[in-house]
């Protein structure tokens, strides 16, 4: 039994408000077994893990930590929806600046997607969408948990440890993707053909993506921005 095990009952038992001797009662085992299953000091059996999914109307898979959807569900590149997917939780309401950044921010990885299909290196997209992974998980992660009332059952990694190990985890991905796109060999990752690395500049983006390539550039202008640059003057 895994370490997700005992933080995922522990969690489930806590977000419903139950004390651990009630739990214990309803699921027929003593409250010190319980706590050892709580603390990972003891293994329990299948039975008991099917018993817990049961009472906590989740799946096996959950409590085990092989599948962060509490039905047991796994999602598909087919289930995955647009971006511009049309949707209740797709309308942004009120001010029109988390449409324009989003909008932004939307349009430019389209641009950068392009061009890591150029590279040809599946190694490089795995280390640079794992960068961008994190960047999104720490944004909402800290949305998140601003709420201290919100149920941390999400995340398998403590909350006081999640700034620090995405950062971290962060670092290491974009370390790899600078040597990869250097050409250099990363572990096991070959680096990127020079041959396959695309010729790029302003024209030739507008050109390539004429739908997105003002957005990239109003993205660069707006963090440069953010970085004490001076506005340039048209």
């Amino acid at each position: 039994m895994n370490n997700n095990f005992a933080r995922i009952i522990t969690l489930l038992r806590k977000e419903r408000g139950y004390s651990q001797k009630r739990a214990a009662g309803d699921l027929g085992v003593s409250q010190a077994l319980l706590s050892h299953y709580e603390k990972g000091i003891r293994e329990c059996g299948l039975d008991f893990v099917v018993r817990v999914a049961d009472y906590y109307s989740v799946s096996c898979d959950y409590l085990l930590g092989r599948t962060p959807h509490r039905s047991g569900a796994t999602i598909s590149v087919e289930d995955i929806p647009e971006p511009d997917a049309v949707g209740k939780e797709n309308t942004l309401r009120g001010s029109l600046l988390p449409v324009l950044n989003k909008k932004l921010i939307a349009n430019s990885l389209n641009i950068i997607f392009g061009i890591l299909q150029k590279c040809g290196n599946k190694a490089l997209t795995m280390e640079i969408s794992a960068y961008l992974n994190l960047s999104v998980y720490k944004v909402f992660r800290m949305l998140y948990s601003a709420n201290l009332k919100n149920p941390q059952g999400l995340f398998s990694v403590p909350l006081k440890l999640g700034a620090g190990r995405s950062a971290a985890a962060q670092q290491i991905s974009l370390s790899n993707a600078e040597c990869l796109i250097s050409g250099d060999k990363v572990d096991e990752m070959e680096g990127v053909d020079k041959n396959a690395l695309p010729s790029l500049s302003p024209e030739k983006l507008s050109s390539e993506y004429p739908l997105f390539a003002s957005s990239l550039f109003n993205l660069i202008q707006n963090s440069e921005l953010r970085m004490g640059a001076k506005k340039q003057i048209k």
